[in-house]
C-alpha cells in the first residue's frame, strides 16, 4: 500500500518533516516515492509552517495512496490558506 505520511528530518529538538509519498512496508525514513513538501511545527522569523504541492498530492490520493491523520489534517489547513 502506498501512504502519504511525515519523515522526521532536522536536528535534535529541531524537529522538521517532510511529507513523502512511500510504500508502506518501508522504514518512515528509508526509501520513498515523491517529496510533496515540507512541515516546520516551530518556525522562526519568515520561515514557513506548511509548504505542499496540493496537486501531487491530490494526484497521490486518486491513484490510490493513504494520507495519515497528521498528514489529512495538514492538507485541510494548507486548503484554508490558499
Amino acid at each position: 500500500m502506498v501512504v502519504i505520511r511525515l519523515a522526521r528530518f532536522g536536528s535534535k529538538k529541531r524537529p522538521k518533516y517532510r511529507i513523502t509519498v512511500a510504500d508502506s512496508r518501508q522504514y518512515v525514513t528509508g526509501k520513498f516515492l515523491e517529496i510533496l513538501g515540507s512541515y516546520n511545527p516551530s518556525p522562526r522569523g519568515q520561515e514557513p509552517k506548511l509548504v505542499m504541492n496540493m496537486e501531487k498530492a491530490q494526484e497521490w490520493i486518486k491513484k490510490g495512496a493513504q494520507p495519515s491523520l497528521r498528514v489529512q489534517t495538514l492538507m485541510k489547513s494548507a486548503q484554508k490558506a490558499q
